[in-house]
């Protein structure tokens, strides 16, 4: 991402919310997105606050803005790219034609964008169609989607699910699959012996922009939510039954991982640099998984009002702080970083994060 970032419950509302202050971060490249880089669906709202008038004109304009803005933009000429590939849900015998088909598709995508005159698009679909790339989704239409792996998906023992937050797609993607691979890296070498490790970098779901009114509401989040739930249930099928998945969802991935929890077939549902769920307290989530959450000291989440509003029948703010005692996640210790910092080789968030996909639980550390 190339402009600044707007500290806004992952995005744009805290400027309008908070006293007077408006605070500007930096872009950023995890997961949990690319940049900002990560509410229940069918769930009732949850301590909903009535905000005051002028706020609530404020937020009616914003919301408003939400639909304007993206129809002005659909007459920008868009980078042509094939249909994503048809195919059947992934098995461990169908993995290596599942990689090849997409990696195909991004073969042609590629052509596409190289003969429209798009070089940085034609680039990017060039590098995921290397041989030694594992694409298990593949959609260069648009800003794009892919979901690749890192390691042996057949058979893993441990499986770690990154969900971005705002502003990632194809042309920003390689600072998301840093993050993966940091991640992939460290797991590599701590693993036991006997232990088989894998990573899933989900960029699945239409990300919001981070200087937008979407990062502010649920909407993206509840599109998303379906995705999600299916991509698990492929992973659980290719990696076996006995596989131990965790989401790692990072600041608007949170929400996206809060929508998507009911039914969600993942062991553990990791929330960093979260704005807020969209759900009161963890068990609200309504899962089995185990729920952590955890935040850098210089993250600039920590000024974002934790407040939700339903305005128009869609949801402003996403609730209470999942690092808050209030909502009872298992929270950790995340060090000094910032918010692209929970992916840092040597950061102590990491560390932790690692000991957590391994199910190492009693090593993790906390504040």
């Amino acid at each position: 991402m190339t402009a600044p970032e707007v500290p806004v419950g992952g995005g744009a509302v805290a400027a309008v919310v908070s006293a007077g202050e408006r605070t500007v971060a930096p872009a950023v490249p995890v997961g949990g997105g690319v940049a900002s880089p990560l509410a229940l669906p069918g769930g009732r709202p949850t301590r909903r606050r009535r905000l005051p008038g002028p706020v609530r004109a404020v937020l009616a304009v914003l919301v408003g803005a939400a639909v304007v803005v993206p129809l002005a933009g659909a007459v920008q000429p868009r980078t042509p790219a094939p249909p994503p590939a048809v195919l059947a849900p992934p098995t461990a015998a169908t993995l290596d034609e599942t990689y090849a088909a997409h990696r195909a598709n991004a073969r042609e995508a590629a052509r596409m964008a190289e003969r429209h005159g798009d070089r940085g698009r034609a680039a990017a679909d060039r590098a995921l169609a290397r041989p030694e790339r594992h694409l298990l989704a593949f959609d260069g239409r648009g800003n794009g989607l892919v979901t690749e792996v890192l390691g042996e998906l057949a058979g893993a023992d441990r499986v770690a699910v990154l969900v971005p937050g705002s502003d990632a797609g194809l042309d920003t993607y390689g600072r998301f699959r840093a993050a993966a691979l940091a991640l992939h890296e460290r797991l590599t070498r701590e693993a036991p012996a006997e232990t088989r490790t894998a990573v899933v970098a989900w960029l699945g779901y239409e990300t919001p922009g981070t200087v937008s009114t979407t990062v502010a509401t649920t909407d993206r989040a509840d599109r998303a939510a379906p995705g999600l739930r299916a991509l698990t249930d492929d992973v659980r099928a290719v990696a076996g039954p006995r596989s131990r998945i965790s989401l790692l969802c990072h600041s608007y991935g949170s929400v996206v991982c809060g929508r998507a929890a009911p039914g969600l077939g993942a062991d553990d549902i990791v929330l960093l640099g979260s704005p807020g769920t969209g759900a009161g307290t963890a068990a609200e989530l309504g899962t089995r998984a185990r729920i952590w959450a955890a935040r850098g000291a210089d993250d600039w989440v920590e000024h974002v009002p934790h407040l939700g509003a339903d305005l128009f029948g869609t949801t402003v703010g996403f609730g209470t702080d999942p690092v808050s005692p209030a909502f009872g996640a298992r929270v950790f210790a995340a060090g000094d970083g910032g918010h692209s910092d929970y992916f840092a080789p040597g950061s102590t968030s990491l560390t932790n994060l690692a000991r957590i996909v391994l199910g190492e639980t009693g090593a993790v550390s906390h504040d």
